[in-house]
């Protein structure tokens, strides 16, 4: 061959070598961690839950949970809560910086190109042979540099999967943030409203009471009653008006509670009181195996093996050299006319690599570091997946327990009815006294308030059985790295309303936009 044909072949062979050299991908085959889920749930809702293979997710989303209660007011706050909860616009916030550094981090692949035009003024008192001089000049500079380090050991490519995993984690922790406060808020606003029926429950006993105190008396004044039992419908009374008062204070810290998570100041916040309905929950049937797909916890757990095993492939890439090239072209002259003329033109062009032949194993020391880190992701990925199906079961279990709890608690309440009724005939027939009809009713109050506690606990396991079960959300849900790659505007930031100059206490205050 000749030199002159070996000299044409030669930058073939180097791109050959360069695209070889690009396609070497020193990161682990990524695989997800395995986990085999039970064939069923143990605390299986009657006729809910069936084993049956596992099946692809699909696109669909059942976000809106919370609407199955059918209650407007629930649905105006859930809807208020995810713009307006200061919980969730950190975890927004947190996702758009994700977003930047997968961005940042594909930047790499590109070159970069600077320009850096420059006037200067020189003086130059004699030349290196000994001639004087003394004579000024300025010299114009018109330079363009450009950069790039090649990706050959990708290490660029295994940076980049590793941000887009971090971003995919960022983006399923919003949605468990998400979740979590939707099903705070609502059960909060339930246990808020199991506290307006408890002192209804209350209200209407101590009118009773109160009743009772009137006839007392007057049976009293007319000789046909005494006063121990006078006192005994005091008692019975103010013990009722006393409960009632006391129900006070859980309701103003739900509501209290309600209004922070709605990102507004408790002093301007208020829900006005309104009758408890208890609603029918109708949980969605799902499979052990569906779980993995469902719940965001578990998702950003995996994206974050993800991450540590493309981290492996960054560091490998560090026993090997890293390439550079670099050059400059553009227009150097004395005079401002000459500044861009074609005669003035000058370029450069380099490469080279750098190597670290000694470092005392800090970088096998470091890989080291990574691939036991990668084992400690796997572990808690596993651990989160079999928290996952603990709630899930402890929530079945409480929403199954709940709901016999409350028959068998309102058949109490029918039973102990008719022994009030039965009693009132004794006392005023003669046969028993006053307190036999004051035990009774305090027996019939205590178990009305049990049956309100086991309501308002049935709702809040079928609330955290939602939860436990993802929401409606779905892993498909996750942005594909074609997705993050987009440049999409970030929602505005919502600050709470100021408060009213007047004093006044509107209920739930709007929420403003922040000047940007």
């Amino acid at each position: 061959m000749s030199i002159s044909a070996s000299r044409r072949l030669t930058p073939i062979v180097l791109l050959l070598a360069g695209v070889l050299l690009l396609g070497c991908d020193l990161a682990p085959r990524y695989a997800p961690p395995s986990f085999t889920a039970p064939p069923a749930y143990k605390e299986a809702l009657p006729g809910g839950v069936f084993w049956k293979k596992a099946q692809p997710s699909g696109s669909e989303n059942r976000g809106e949970w919370w609407l199955m209660f059918k209650d407007t007011e629930l649905n105006a706050y859930e809807e208020r809560l995810s713009s307006a909860n200061l919980d969730i616009q950190a975890a927004v916030a947190s996702f758009f910086v994700a977003r930047a550094i997968v961005k940042q981090s594909r930047a790499q692949y590109y070159p970069s190109l600077s320009m850096s035009p420059a006037v200067t003024n020189n003086y130059l008192a004699a030349t290196p042979f000994g001639f004087f001089v003394n004579k000024s000049f300025d010299m114009y500079s018109l330079p363009f540099d450009a950069a790039w380090t090649p990706d050959f050991w990708s290490k660029t490519k295994n940076t980049v999967k590793m941000n887009i995993a971090s971003a995919q984690a960022s983006a399923a922790n919003l949605q468990n943030i998400r979740l979590t406060m939707q099903g705070d808020l609502a059960v909060d606003y339930y246990q808020l409203r199991g506290q307006d029926a408890l002192k209804a429950v209350l209200a209407e006993t101590a009118e009773e009471d109160l009743e009772a105190l009137r006839l007392d008396r007057a049976l009293c004044k007319a000789g046909l009653a005494s006063d121990q039992t006078v006192a005994q419908a005091e008692y019975a009374y103010e013990a009722a008006r006393g409960q009632a008062e006391n129900a006070g204070i859980l309701r103003a810290q739900y509501e209290h509670a309600i209004a922070v998570l709605l990102g507004e100041p408790p002093s301007i916040f208020s829900i006005a009181v309104k009758p408890f309905r208890l609603p029918t929950i109708r949980v969605p049937a799902l499979l052990p195996s569906d779980l993995l797909e469902r719940r965001p916890d578990i998702a950003a757990a995996e994206r974050a093996v993800a991450q540590a095993n493309y981290q492996i492939g960054v560091q490998r890439a560090a026993y090997y050299p890293s390439f550079s090239l670099s050059g400059t072209a553009g227009y150097l002259a004395f005079a401002f006319q000459d500044w861009a003329n074609w005669a003035d033109r000058m370029w450069a062009f380099g490469g080279g690599f750098v190597e670290t032949l000694f470092d005392a194993g800090l970088r096998k020391a470091t890989l080291r570091q990574y691939k036991r880190s990668y084992r400690q992701v796997v572990a808690n990925y596993r651990k989160t997946v079999l928290a996952a199906f603990q709630q899930v079961e402890d929530d079945m279990a409480s929403l199954r327990i709940s709901a016999k709890d409350i028959l068998r608690q309102k058949a109490a309440v029918r039973a102990e009815r008719r022994n009030l009724a039965e009693e009132t005939v004794r006392y005023r027939a003669g046969l028993d006294s006053r307190l036999n009809v004051v035990m009774v009713r305090l027996t019939l109050l205590s178990l009305k308030q049990t049956d309100l506690n086991y309501e308002t606990q049935y709702i809040a396991a079928g609330i955290q059985l939602i939860e436990a079960l993802g929401g409606g959300w779905n892993r498909s849900s996750l942005p594909t790295p074609k997705d993050l790659g987009k440049w999409t505007r970030e929602p505005p930031l919502i600050v709470p309303p100021s408060t009213p100059e007047n004093g006044s206490s509107p209920k739930g205050g709007q929420q403003q936009p922040a000047r940007r």
